[in-house]
């Protein structure tokens, strides 16, 4: 059975909507320009993932507070505030389908508006003393901040190995999930174990996450990011990874030539395509993927059963089965 979003929501849909209206409301400003930003912002959010994994976390580890919500909001408010400087750094004019708040407003309001969502979140956990949050957060700050500095400077030599992947992935992408079922956990009065023991169960599904949306860029799905982006930017994703490690030398020289070179040539991006194609690598990246998300659900099935614990495998299940 598809895992559907609305199913998964279920067990939390009353608390999804609570934090909705609470989120506004720790988003208010007294400035008018920086209230319409925030309200743009807010209309335009996805599918809210990350309040999931941490209300549903915090279900399966003892139960749902208070806490629970500004643990939630201030893993949105910091991972907003990333995105907005994110799109400043790019230069990126759309997210999500909508434009970018740097391309309504320009830069500096764009970098301004992302300190203010940044001190919102610390603000909010100082002023109710959520320092155990607070640190769980700013951890998976740093560490996104280090993943994509990594990744930058492997990039300009092309020379990323297996190890080095999982480092920056784990860092850019499963850090932030990992912070959200620590926080999950936390909130719900768990002991450091189990909150470690969360953590490290929302990494396991973060690695599977990335790496099902590396596949995307190999066409795996008709709908998705556009197919090839990641070797215009001169990503190493795992696919190429191991395409690249089983390949002559011949090969292997001249597919990094194509890609340091020609990666704005359409029929070069393909000809990479189908060399990792025909190399297996697509095989190899999703038996990686399914072995990160079967250790997750080991983790999961430590807990009784609940509707939490259901959703929580719903959602698990979404995350390497969705189209996009």
């Amino acid at each position: 059975m598809k895992p559907d979003l609305k199913q998964i929501q279920a067990p939390i849909a009353t608390e999804m909507e609570e934090f909705e209206k609470k989120f506004r409301d720790f988003m208010k400003s007294k400035v008018k320009l920086l209230d319409h930003i925030t309200n743009y912002i807010v209309k335009r959010k996805g599918k809210q993932m990350r309040p999931m994994f941490v209300f549903l976390t915090a279900g399966v580890s003892g139960g749902i507070s208070e806490s629970s919500y500004r643990g939630a909001a201030l893993i949105e408010l910091l991972h907003t505030a990333t995105l907005v400087h994110d799109d400043v750094v790019d230069d990126a004019n759309y997210r999500r389908g909508f434009f970018s708040v740097n391309a309504l407003w320009k830069n500096k309001i764009a970098v301004l508006v992302g300190d203010y969502l940044l001190s919102r979140g610390l603000l909010l956990s100082v002023d109710n003393g959520d320092f155990e949050l607070l640190r769980i957060v700013s951890q998976a700050v740093r560490e996104m901040s280090e993943g994509e500095l990594l990744q930058i400077a492997k990039a300009r030599k092309l020379d990323i190995t297996e190890e080095v992947y999982y480092k920056i992935i784990r860092q850019k992408t499963a850090s932030l999930i990992a912070s959200c079922c620590a926080v999950g956990a936390a909130t719900s009065g768990a002991d450091a174990v189990l909150v470690e023991k969360m953590r490290d169960f929302g990494e396991k599904v973060g690695m599977a996450f990335q790496i099902k949306d590396d596949l995307f860029d190999y066409g795996e799905d008709e709908i998705g990011k556009p197919v090839g982006i990641d070797i215009k930017e001169k990503k190493m994703t795992l696919p190429l990874i191991y395409a690249l490690n089983n390949a002559s030398w011949l090969d292997k020289k001249r597919i990094i030539y194509l890609i340091r070179n020609k990666n704005e040539d359409k029929k070069a991006v393909n000809e990479v395509i189908d060399f990792v194609k025909s190399s297996g690598g697509l095989q190899y990246a999703t038996k990686v993927m399914n072995q990160y998300f079967e250790e997750a659900l080991e983790i999961l099935n430590t807990f009784p059963e609940s509707t939490y614990k259901s959703s929580l495998e719903g959602l698990v299940r979404y995350t390497i089965e969705r189209k996009k």
